[in-house]
Order: structure tokens, then C-alpha cells, then sequence
């Protein structure tokens, strides 16, 4: 246990002086530079549970991101993710709402930005999480880049009213999936008509609830095609898919390799 006078604040040191605290910068400074690049702060977050981090350059291109956000985007490595904008790896209506903000940060119009967004869950699905940004600036104090963390929003911060209607209706097609789904009893549960389910979900997603259905089965099958030795006729089954041939078509046009061939590519990577 330390001594508790160590925990104590120091109230009765003397105040430093100008030139004290700008010696003190250098000092910090030097030791700064003196870092290994890859070994940055980020790296703590992957410490932190329910908390990640991510730091882009000017161009919008990735710097560095926690281990956190690497999972959520189904990547392994760093270097897998390096350079991409979030145009790269997000539907273009989301990746349109980040260069937005990270815009206002870059030409200082907002110092700081806190906001609800939607990102992926681990599962590759879309869900609201708490998003805080901040502009990074170099030794002048130009913004050269923004950082962020995001965490998963609180039940409390998902009360207003659109999120809550594009809340249960994704709740609904994230539960039942497998079945077979009646997008007009979706929005009816919603309180909406089909047509405005229609707009709200590609307000929010950049998909429309049709295409938001069929890839959560997509990735349902996904997971079980490298998790199990099922059949594509019974995986077919279990995502909510018609037949076989169904799942098939929709799986090659998503993930751009039969579910066969995806099969064995994830297979020859674990035994790699």
C-alpha cells in the first residue's frame, strides 16, 4: 500500500513559473518524439472493455484503431486497416454523416464533437453507439487528423423517438431472422407504414430493410459455415433462406465466393 501522504495533493508546493512549465513541455515533447509510432496510447483501450479507440490523418485515411474496432470490422491486423477511409469500409450514407463531422473538426467550425452514430457490432451488424471526437493537431496547432473513441449507447440515450422505431425494427429482424419475416408486420409493430420503414431504414443504414434482412442471414450463415459441418441446404434452413440455391445466390452476390468456396478459404486459414 503507498504511503498516504503520497495520495495527498500538493497543496503546499510552489507555484511553477512560465519558464519552468515551458521547460517541462520540451521535456514531454522529446519524450514524445522519442516513441515507437506503433506503440501509441491507442494501445490502452484494448484494456478498456466497451471502449475503443481510432485516430485518422487529414485525408480521412485510418492512422491507428484498437483491437476493438479491428473485430468489429472482421479484420485481424493492423495493417489490414491502415489507409482505409470510412468510405472503404461503411455504406456510403454513414461513411457521408463521419467525413461530415471529421470536417467541422479539420476546419475548426466545432472543437469537439460528441453524437450518436451507427457503427458494427462484432457481428458485422449495424448498431448505435456514443461517438467522441476530438481534432488532432501538430507542434503549431494545426489539426492534422481527428481521433475518437465510441462505446455502445446506454439504454437512456436511445429514447428519442427515430431511433427508437429503427431500434425495435432492427431488434425484430436480429431476433427472427431464421423465420420467415413480414417486413408490413415490422413496420406495423413499428407504428409505420412500409414505405416509411423503407425510408427510415435507408436514412439510417444506407440499406433497405429487404437488404438489411438478407444480410444478417448472410452473416448468420457465415459464422455457421465456419463453425460447423452443416450442409448449405441445412444452413440454408437455419439462416431463413428458401432452398439451397437461394442461399447461394444471395451469399456469392454479398461475400463474392460460394458459400463452399468460403468454406474452405476460412479453413486453410486456420490451418495455415
Amino acid at each position: 500500500m503507498p504511503n498516504a501522504h503520497l495520495l495527498q495533493p500538493r497543496l503546499n508546493s510552489r507555484p511553477r513559473t512560465t519558464r519552468e512549465i515551458r521547460a517541462l513541455e520540451k521535456e514531454r515533447k522529446e519524450w514524445v518524439d522519442r516513441l515507437d509510432p506503433g506503440g501509441h496510447f491507442h494501445r490502452i483501450f484494448d484494456g478498456i472493455p466497451g471502449v475503443e479507440f481510432f485516430a485518422k490523418n487529414q485525408f480521412g485515411r485510418t492512422m491507428f484503431v484498437s483491437s476493438g474496432i479491428l473485430k468489429r470490422y472482421q479484420m485481424w491486423d493492423e495493417k489490414e486497416m491502415i489507409g482505409l477511409t470510412d468510405f472503404d469500409i461503411n455504406p456510403a450514407s454513414m461513411a457521408a454523416d463521419y467525413v461530415h463531422d471529421d470536417r467541422r473538426l479539420l476546419t475548426g467550425e466545432a472543437p469537439r464533437i460528441e453524437r450518436l452514430e451507427l457503427w458494427f457490432d462484432s457481428q458485422g451488424l449495424p448498431d448505435w453507439f456514443v461517438v467522441t471526437k476530438l481534432p488532432l493537431l501538430d507542434a503549431r496547432q494545426r489539426p492534422i487528423g481527428i481521433m475518437g473513441i465510441l462505446r455502445r449507447a446506454a439504454e437512456h440515450e436511445m429514447k428519442l423517438p427515430l431511433l427508437q422505431t429503427v431500434s425495435r425494427a432492427v431488434g425484430v429482424i436480429r431476433r427472427d431472422f431464421a423465420k420467415s419475416i413480414s417486413l408490413l408486420a415490422v413496420a406495423e409493430f413499428c407504428g409505420l407504414t412500409l414505405r416509411n420503414l423503407q425510408r427510415h431504414f435507408q436514412a439510417a443504414f444506407g440499406v433497405s430493410p429487404q437488404e438489411f434482412l438478407i444480410k444478417t442471414r448472410v452473416l448468420a450463415a457465415m459464422q455457421l459455415l465456419t463453425e460447423t459441418r452443416l450442409s448449405a441446404s441445412e444452413i440454408a434452413t437455419k439462416t431463413g433462406f428458401v432452398d439451397a440455391s437461394s442461399f447461394a445466390e444471395q451469399f456469392k452476390r454479398r461475400v463474392g465466393s460460394t458459400p463452399s468456396d468460403y468454406r474452405a478459404e476460412k479453413r486453410a486459414q486456420e490451418s495455415a
